[in-house]
């Protein structure tokens, strides 16, 4: 009798154990897929095109740029800050240097500011994600088109805001030996 109990744990503390894992595997893909639908936690939505009208309303995008600690390169965005209607499709360009005598890949990620704005920036292209690799003495120039959803007004916490910030940071890519 107390084979079959120990027997019956077992098989019970193992199916938790793989239960555990097996969330463990699909958590980070889920809750990336998540963020990017309903722009949860400042994750931007990414659409293939702009539909919309333009509105008379407006409102500041600041851009802002950092690094991994590791990563070497300089890089910053082209402009600080511009003004866009809400709806227009805006083009705007981040700048990476790799001032290393070395070749290095980097990918960068992203996320704006205010959080509850996020569901509201939509970018229609990125270089987010998308490993860029950098010569010794290299630069590179990286588009980002993007616009604001005129919702942004019928939402409570987000009708009032005058600015958005989009915010990059660059890693560098995992098996680069840092120098």
């Amino acid at each position: 009798m107390t084979n079959v109990k120990n027997r019956s744990t077992l098989i019970k503390l193992v199916g938790v154990i793989a239960l555990m894992g097996t969330l463990v595997i699909v958590s980070v893909p889920l809750y990336d897929w998540f963020c990017r639908v309903t722009g949860f936690g400042g994750t931007p939505l990414q659409a293939t095109s702009n539909q919309g009208e333009v509105h008379k309303e407006t409102m500041n995008v600041r851009f802002d740029a950092s690094l991994e600690r590791n990563m070497p390169w300089n890089f910053k965005p082209s402009e600080n800050q511009v003004t866009v209607n809400l709806g227009e499709s805006k083009t705007m360009h981040y700048i990476a240097h790799n001032p290393t005598n070395e070749t290095i890949t980097g990918s960068a990620t992203f996320n704006v500011f205010p959080f509850t704005t996020g569901e509201y920036f939509v970018k229609l292209q990125c270089f987010c994600f998308m490993e860029q690799e950098l010569a010794p003495g290299e630069s590179k120039e990286m588009p980002v088109v993007f616009y604001v959803d005129p919702e942004i007004l019928n939402n409570p916490e987000t009708k009032n805001l005058e600015n958005i910030t989009l915010s990059y940071t660059f890693h560098r890519v995992e098996g680069e030996s840092s120098s």
